[in-house]
């Protein structure tokens, strides 16, 4: 069956917050070019990234319009030039895969950046795997070398990329220590594997002085320059992301004199430059996933229609979990109305 010509999208129309920017427009469906494949998406999970998109503070700006979204789940349903049935795809595959401009019926994604959906995730979960659980792979496996019976901080423990790293750490046998910003939170931490959980403005810095290998960090600011106070021997910072708004002052002195060492992570990168281990990194996650050990948690799943009031509701920093939109479930009516 072959695709429609026209579908509905969200576009960013001017920089702003999310709800007052974002419209749903009537647009082509999209030509996949050399390389690329074409999805019909199921569902998009929302990223902290969409956010900035919005405002225009990502590191990456498109020209506007543009359609924002950087994580799904879907069905392949036509290759580009270049691209050869059955050699990484096939026509009816079930992926999950990261670019900007997902958040619409129909999106384009470089062959190289879709995977196969692990069976054992409905499509909720699937669209949730990819940047949280590599971001946290890379950052604990890759960047940080996390050993069994090593302790592990997480901060922001109870958001997408935090529970993915309390998860994936606990599968590798550290003993996890998760940072959340309210009581609401802690539930979620422990529930992804955090084995003791504190507050943020609580003096965790006190209670575990000295004593943690590895800092799982998105959040930056006070954060960051807490950590730097509890670190263990031949300690290691992983720099994540900044959703605090500040960036830390790194103190090169304080990294010699106490000998740890602090490392950035751009996920993104690796699927630019080591593709392999990209591809590799999946098969570990989709062997977790089919054992139960690794389930994206969920914050919430919403239509298509609420797409642009879950961007907010992430930027406002008091969910848990992933928040994932559904569409392919979903029968536009208009204005951001849907039926489901």
């Amino acid at each position: 069956m072959n695709p429609p010509t026209a579908m509905k999208a969200w576009r960013v129309v001017s920089h702003g917050e999310p709800e007052q920017v974002m419209e749903l427009h009537d647009v082509p469906v999209p030509e996949p070019g050399p390389g690329e494949v074409l999805v019909r998406v199921r569902a998009v999970a929302v990223n902290f990234p969409d956010v900035l998109l919005a405002r225009g503070e990502y590191q990456e700006r498109p020209e506007l319009p543009f359609v924002p979204g950087i994580e799904l789940c879907g069905d392949v349903v036509a290759l580009g030039p270049g691209v050869t049935e059955g050699e990484r795809v096939r026509v009816g595959d079930r992926v999950v895969g990261s670019k900007i401009g997902v958040l619409a019926q129909y999106a384009t994604v470089p062959a190289q950046a879709v995977h196969a959906a692990p069976s054992a995730l409905d499509d909720a979960q699937a669209a949730a795997l990819t940047i949280a659980y590599q971001t946290a792979w890379f950052g604990l496996h890759r960047r940080a070398g996390l050993r069994a019976g090593e302790t592990l901080l997480v901060h922001a423990a109870a958001g997408g990329v935090g529970t993915a790293a309390c998860q994936l750490g606990a599968a590798a046998g550290a003993r996890v220590v998760g940072v959340v910003g309210s009581p609401e939170k802690v539930a979620a931490a422990r529930a992804a594997g955090a084995d003791e959980v504190f507050l943020r403005d609580d003096d965790w810095v006190g209670a575990l002085r000295g004593g943690v290998d590895v800092v799982f960090d998105p959040v930056g600011g006070e954060s960051f320059e807490r950590s730097t106070r509890c670190l263990a021997f031949e300690g290691r910072i992983v720099v994540v992301g900044f959703a605090s708004g500040e960036l830390p002052k790194v103190r090169a002195d304080l990294a010699l004199v106490k000998n740890y060492g602090v490392l950035g992570l751009h996920w993104a990168l690796y699927q630019q430059r080591r593709p392999d281990l990209v591809d590799a990194a999946h098969a570990e996650l989709e062997r977790l996933a089919a054992t139960g050990v690794l389930r994206p948690a969920l914050g919430d799943v919403v239509g298509f229609g609420q797409a642009p009031a879950a961007v907010a509701r992430l930027a406002g920093g008091a969910t848990t979990g992933r928040l994932v939109v559904r569409v392919a479930d979903d029968a536009v009516v208009g204005d951001g109305e849907v039926a489901a």
